[in-house]
């Protein structure tokens, strides 16, 4: 009787924790401040950044003396300011926000950033459509209530029990012989 001997184990896969995505802004959305943001306002800010190999800071609460990771991707999409980062979990700031994101218990987005062009539209709301985007903080509430983290990485393992026990099932008849 032929056997095979198969050794499972579970690591976080290799810079996986602390990956997120969502948005930092969205367009036309009011906020608590009584502005909008209008879409390719963030265009210039987003090309001076390339032009100098720059992004926006990651901070905590818009606090500067409380870095908690990077930005691995700001960009401008059909819906808003979409963003990826990574919170270098090794600090105690950082591992904090990780553990309140996993939570769900922090999923807030908000951007420091100054004015460079505005109008005034309908009932006096404040129409930004230039925005030097200096930095994107994780925050309990953001002022755009839909500024948002969408997805927290998984350590590329199964999100599940059902989904390991699937992925075992597929092991098991790829490594059988044909006919069994």
């Amino acid at each position: 009787m032929d056997h095979l001997d198969l050794a499972i184990r579970f690591d976080t896969a290799a810079g996986d924790e602390g990956e997120f995505a969502g948005y930092a802004a969205l367009w036309d959305e009011r906020n608590a401040h009584n502005e909008t943001v209008q879409r390719g306002a963030f265009r210039r800010s987003l090309q001076e950044h390339r032009a100098v190999g720059t992004r926006p800071v990651m901070l905590w609460s818009h606090n500067p003396a409380e870095i908690i990771g990077v930005w691995t991707e700001v960009r401008e999409d059909e819906k808003g300011l979409a963003v990826t980062g990574k919170i270098v979990t090794t600090t105690v700031r950082g591992r904090e926000a990780y553990d309140l994101l996993k939570a769900g218990a922090l999923n807030g987005l908000s951007i420091g950033f100054r004015a460079r062009g505005d109008k005034r539209g309908p009932n006096g709301i404040r129409v930004l459509t230039d925005i030097d985007v200096r930095e994107i903080s994780l925050v309990g509430n953001p002022s755009a209530s839909r500024a948002r983290i969408l997805s927290i990485r998984n350590h590329g393992r199964p999100a599940s029990a059902a989904a390991f026990v699937e992925a075992c099932r597929k092991a098991r008849c790829a490594l059988a012989p044909k006919g069994q």
